[in-house]
């Protein structure tokens, strides 16, 4: 077997070794445009588990790095001139020419040849000639742009700007400072990658990164790489110890994230940064080549034949890669937001900067620094022994006993097919509020026959349905004192008159259709859902007052919340989106035009809605498509309904348009949310794959949400609530069981699994 390396980076270069270490056979060429001492950056920083795959592959090579390496466990956060410290993370870094020179050995022990200096012939013309290609040409890949057609890349540019330096001395931890100055806030990232030999002191990666608009002010647009290391070393002076900073070809970049659709073509495949690309603010590129090496070797080994290895490479690194790239996105958010945390109190900064990622989470990071994070709760206010998800959380007038939401869920289940709740309802509802959620929701409630999504959806809008919700609210009120529960109210717009879910999603109805309004004449899915009629303005008002009578009868029936729902596409979320919203009259244009239906119904329910129990709104903060809602839109949008007399907003995404392309994954949507708290100070509730206890705890104690809703694990669980209490040791006023389940509080005993210890040992 004949194989190409482009690209003579860390990942082409292990991948090399790897394969000819399988088969010594196989005849393996590299190519490496640049010299082997030229590398660009300074220290590498691989995990324990990266670590231990090279160790199982090349014990020659683990050995070789293992004498290299500077290990730490501390993490730095300086800010406002207070260090915190957090322990027990273990990191291991190097610099990357040496990681570099030990591959480079490596390669030429097993007669690998290196070509330095030297372009790579173009990828077509290599797979002509060898039979595989590996394209490790980095985050620039010429492979891929030759190959775009196949490989479908997305390029994503992101807000910062940031520089790679070093310092001629070794930190004793990883360090985030943060700098405020006369531009705009600046951070700095630095860690250690060569340990102190005798009188030399070792060195440091030094990162500097900032917002677009604050590099520009800062005249830094306009700076060679020695004026540029000068003023970062002046603005970070106190942590250099007054050291100079000096760069290797450096120069000012702007991060971009690289997903492609497809890892390979024919006999040639991406990898490393070639194929995705991972911010640097959690440690990731060379770690991920690395396992890519690793993944491919292996892969090649087990399959038939070249094809099947690179179907199984993709399939077994792509769920890897994406969870890394989530994570690395809520970091990269989280650095470009950074301006909107400043002043959170000292610790809850901390504790946000260190669980940004959503992979160090509360209960990990009590784990690895259980002082640091008693601290964190201590600084909250937090009772001893009360996990932050059982503090009560207050709205308007209404005080919630903990900050567990159940979320609103459609059920499409009402009794006669004719929007009334029925035994269903009851039950559902029911047990979930016996199931120790601070705030219980319904489904999107219907203020209209017309505004229904299908026929099986509750309404408000008729004398029966009142009476029917008074029977679920009395029945939470007495049964699971302490409980709230809460009404949604909303209109389908152009995505109702469908089926149930379960009989075809979105499908129409095959008989009985009912006719569809919209803010605009745009079917859901052309060619398969009806176009809408686009409303009229007395028309307009025919429907506020639709909403305004479904309220009065929410309030009688006993809610103790009022939900606005403006979010995924339906009638008032069509109004916000431009995607949906093609008028030109004062309901359309920008974002004023098309905020202003939906203002006027949340103003003309608050009217009416007791003033002393609380409103929210559901929006959609991201369309997930081109030309949608953005999140200045989305915070634009929070504003004005904050500003209108919401007590909260109940921040979810996307399900407006079709063709979206959600970022899915764990806690996905929780981003947002964050953005809005801290950006306007107004509550939040945080929903979208929010999947654990610790999850919840996580976010209400660094600050990024007020209240969590949670659906599936409801679903899952009426009594999620209680079970993560129980989990957790806690039995206190944050969930109570109700008196007929307290004999259940424990966990049930199950089989002793262990075996008895031996009680002697004779020698």
């Amino acid at each position: 077997m004949r194989v190409a390396v482009i690209g003579g980076g860390p990942g082409g270069l292990y991948a090399a070794v790897l394969l000819k270490r399988l088969d010594p056979a196989r005849e393996i060429t590299v190519w490496e445009r640049n010299a082997p001492e030229d590398t660009f950056g300074f220290g590498v920083v691989l995990s324990d588990e990266t670590l231990g795959g090279i160790e199982h592959a090349d014990p020659e090579v683990y050995r070789a790095l293992q004498a290299e390496f500077v290990r730490w466990d501390d993490i730095d956060i300086v800010h406002r001139g207070r260090t915190l410290t957090s322990g027990g993370h273990g990191f291991a870094a190097l610099g990357r020419r040496r990681l570099l020179a030990v591959l480079h050995r490596r390669c030429r022990d097993l007669g690998i040849e290196l070509r330095f200096r030297t372009e790579a012939p173009p990828a077509a013309e290599l797979a002509r000639a060898y039979d595989l290609v590996i394209a490790a040409d980095g985050v620039h890949s010429a492979t891929r742009t030759a190959h775009a057609d196949a490989f479908r890349p997305r390029l994503t540019t992101h807000h910062c700007r940031y520089i790679w330096l070093a310092a001629d001395f070794a930190f004793d931890s990883f360090r985030f400072e943060i700098a405020e100055t006369e531009h705009g806030v600046v951070q700095l990232h630095a860690y250690p990658f060569d340990r102190p030999e005798g009188p030399a002191d070792g060195a440091s990666t030094v990162i500097v990164e900032m917002r677009e608009e604050v590099w520009r002010s800062a005249g830094l647009d306009r700076c060679d790489e020695r004026e540029s290391a000068e003023w970062c070393a002046k603005v970070f002076t106190d942590a250099l110890r007054g050291r100079p900073l000096r760069g290797n070809n450096s120069s000012w970049t702007a991060f971009r994230t690289v997903v492609n659709d497809r890892w390979s073509h024919g006999n040639t495949v991406l990898l490393g940064d070639a194929a995705h690309t991972a911010h640097f603010s959690i440690g990731s590129g060379t770690k991920l080549a690395v396992e890519d090496a690793l993944a491919l070797a292996a892969c090649l080994e087990e399959q038939p034949d070249t094809a099947r290895a690179l179907a199984a490479y993709e399939e077994e690194r792509r769920p890897v890669v994406a969870s890394t790239q989530r994570a690395a996105r809520a970091s990269l958010a989280w650095f470009e937001e950074l301006a909107t945390y400043l002043d959170q109190p000292p610790h809850q900064f901390a504790f946000n900067l260190l669980t940004r990622s959503r992979r160090v989470t509360h209960d990990n990071l009590r784990l690895r620094d259980p002082g640091f994070v008693a601290a964190v709760e201590d600084e909250a206010g937090t009772p001893p022994g009360t996990p932050p998800m059982f503090l009560p959380f207050r709205l308007g007038e209404l005080t919630l006993r903990n900050r567990v939401v159940v979320s609103p869920m459609d059920m499409y289940s009402a009794a006669d097919n004719n929007g009334t709740p029925g035994d269903f309802h009851l039950v559902h509802l029911g047990a979930r509020a016996l199931g120790g959620a601070g705030l219980v929701m319904t489904e999107m409630v219907c203020v209209s026959p017309e505004g229904r999504i299908t026929p099986g959806c509750t309404g408000l809008y008729a004398p029966e349905h009142e009476t029917a919700w008074r029977r679920v609210t009395d029945f939470v009120h007495t049964s699971a004192p302490g409980t709230a529960i809460g009404v949604q109210l909303g209109h389908s717009g152009r995505k109702g008159s469908t089926r149930l879910m379960w009989d075809g999603i979105d499908q129409p109805l095959p008989e009985g259709n009912w006719p569809l309004v919209a803010p605009s004449a745009l079917p859901y899915r052309p060619g398969v859902n009806q176009t809408p009629h686009a409303l009229t303005e007395p028309e307009l008002a025919t429907l506020r007052e639709q909403f305004v009578r479904a309220a009065e009868s929410a309030a009688r029936a006993g809610f103790d919340l009022l939900e606005l729902h403006c979010a995924h596409g339906y009638l008032l979320s069509g109004f916000l989106s431009p995607l949906t919203n093609h008028r030109t009259d004062a309901y359309g244009g920008d974002l004023t035009g098309r905020l202003r239906f939906p203002l006027e119904v949340f103003d003309a329910v608050r009217a009416v809605w007791p003033a002393g129990r609380p409103m929210t709104v559901r929006i959609s903060a991201t369309d997930w498509a081109d030309g949608g809602t953005t999140a200045a839109d989305a915070v634009a949008m929070a504003q004005a309904f904050a500003a209108h007399g919401a007590d909260a907003i109940d921040v979810s995404t996307g399900q407006v348009v079709p063709d979206e392309r959600p970022d899915f994954g764990r806690s996905y949507q929780t981003p947002f949310a964050d953005r809005i708290r801290n950006a306007l100070g107004v509550p939040v509730i945080a929903v979208g794959a929010i999947s654990s206890w610790d999850d919840v705890n996580s976010l209400v104690l660094a600050g990024r949400t007020d209240l969590c809703a949670l659906a599936r694990p409801h679903l899952y669980d009426p009594h999620w609530t209680l079970h993560a209490a129980a989990e957790q040791g806690y039995a206190g006023p944050g969930a109570p069981w109700p008196l007929p389940y307290q004999a259940g509080s424990r966990t049930p005993p199950t089989g002793r699994l262990d075996a008895p210890k031996p009680r002697l040992t004779l020698r």
